[in-house]
């Protein structure tokens, strides 16, 4: 059975989806020039390279910068042109069938248990912050909160009645819950690398 179609376009999640999916492609495009760079003179001083905390030079050197045998930037480079076009095609007015809001919000969450591995890889075993990674987390956990929320309030993901209020309610609340994770992450960092005095 098809879920209920929502009677109004979610246009409010269109345009999030097209401007945070453009921030990740933009995250993800730096790193990978980055890499570029490194590979093609390694003794090269990378502009994101901060400080010995703050720099993306040793995650990308990292064998967890290349999980899968290629930059782990090609994945978002790839990944991040997903949101942006159903994004742009729900402001055109499409509609797209429960099955394809599933496998689109399982892609999201690959992505942020993905992330969240890289976010304790970076803290907990590299020791560093890389700049541009962090563009990539912060957009890649509301993405996977807000489509989540929304195909749950909706139906796309089936659930009872009175879980699809629960999750409508809390869909309203997808920045402050993205806050919350961004707590979560700072405090991690705070008490493993102190970050507040080792910053520059």
């Amino acid at each position: 059975m098809r879920p209920p179609q929502p009677t109004a376009r979610p246009t409010a999640l269109a345009i999030f989806l097209i401007i945070a999916g453009a921030i990740g492609f933009w995250g993800s495009w730096e790193l990978t020039i980055s890499k570029f760079e490194v590979l093609q003179n390694p003794d090269t001083q990378l502009s994101c390279d901060i400080s010995v905390l703050v720099a993306c030079g040793p995650n990308l050197d990292s064998w967890q910068g290349a999980v899968f045998g290629f930059p782990n930037p090609l994945l978002g480079i790839a990944g991040f042109a997903a949101p942006i076009a159903v994004g742009v095609s729900l402001l055109a007015g499409a509609r797209f069938a429960r099955w394809f809001w599933m496998l689109f919000n399982l892609g999201l969450l690959g992505a942020f248990v993905f992330v969240c591995w890289l976010i304790g890889q970076s803290i907990f075993v590299l020791g560093t912050l890389c700049p541009w990674c962090m563009v990539v987390w912060s957009v890649t956990i509301p993405l996977f909160l807000a489509v989540t929320l929304y195909n749950l309030k909706s139906g796309n993901i089936p659930v009872p009645p009175a879980a699809r209020r629960f999750f409508g309610k809390l869909y309203s609340w997808v920045p402050l819950l993205t806050v919350l994770c961004y707590v979560v992450v700072a405090v991690l960092a705070q008490v493993r690398l102190d970050v507040v005095n080792n910053l520059f």
